[in-house]
């Protein structure tokens, strides 16, 4: 059975701000680089999960 995971509007955006720090480049730089492969194996899986939050930050 899946799990389901509830979380407020800010704590997606601190979530994400995280993400982009651990990244080490701003959402911009991030987006570009992924766009042409041009980062680390974990950027490109941060950089997924921040489009996946951007996703759900879309909805509401």
């Amino acid at each position: 059975m899946p799990t389901v995971i509830h979380l407020s509007r800010e704590d997606v955006l601190a979530q994400r701000e995280a993400l982009l720090r651990r990244a080490g480049l701003t959402y911009e730089q991030l987006r570009d680089r992924a766009a042409v492969y041009a980062v680390t194996m974990d950027q490109l899986m941060l950089w997924h999960t921040i489009e996946g939050l951007d996703y759900l930050l879309s909805d509401e």
